[in-house]
């Protein structure tokens, strides 16, 4: 008695292509980029590194804190759609 033995063709894929996922790659960076430009000192931690209740430091509200920081970061996460829409067998087909 012989068995039969079922051939199985399961042939493992990503579910984006290379290109997908370099944008992604890229999309974080920028992303990670973006929440670093937002760091920086606390409002009321003086320029040795001591906290102090009575010092307020104005780099809290800097155009690269405010504005830049956000714009960076929306950048990041409209790469990341750009990334997940973008078509990887568009070549392909054409």
């Amino acid at each position: 008695m012989s068995k039969a033995v079922k051939s199985v063709d399961s042939k493992f894929t990503f579910l984006f292509g290379k290109k997908n996922y370099m944008f992604m790659a890229l999309g974080v960076v920028v992303i990670l980029l973006g929440f670093l430009l937002m760091m920086g000192p606390d409002a009321n931690t003086r320029p040795d590194g001591n906290f102090d209740p009575n010092y307020w430091n104005e780099g809290i509200f800097s155009w690269r804190r405010i504005r830049l920081a956000p714009f960076v970061v929306l950048l990041g996460f409209a790469i990341e759609i750009y990334a997940i829409l973008l078509n990887p067998n568009k070549a392909k087909a054409e």
